[in-house]
């Protein structure tokens, strides 16, 4: 296993959301990195996230690690869930909100 996918290994173990992006939560750098941000916001699960544009190594091994080529990408307890795309039709369907409730995760919206 590389270094590169030790790493990512690490941040989904200790975080139970997490957002690969481009630029910050506060400060998201992409249309569809802000529009993950707003639906996870809107939802009220903490998340971690991930600016690529900071590293290059993750921001490559990322598409590696799911074979995925696109940010954002978002995983729930470890798992990767999807692109924004993917992301967007779960939480219109309420998918997204029924999953984050079933594995146990906090949010403020209720399905």
């Amino acid at each position: 296993m590389s270094d590169v996918n030790a790493r990512i290994e690490a941040e989904l173990k200790a975080n139970p959301v997490v957002l690969y992006m481009k630029g910050t939560p506060v400060f998201p750098q992409c249309g569809f990195s802000a529009r993950v941000v707003q639906i996870l916001s809107h939802v009220g699960v903490p998340f971690k996230g991930v600016n690529v544009l900071e590293d290059m190594e993750i921001r490559e091994g990322i598409k590696a690690y799911t074979n995925w080529p696109t940010i954002p990408q978002l995983y729930v307890q470890g798992e990767f869930v999807g692109g924004c795309d993917i992301v967007m039709e779960m939480f219109q369907s309420g998918e997204l909100q029924a999953m984050l409730k079933e594995k146990g995760l906090p949010t403020t919206e209720q399905a």
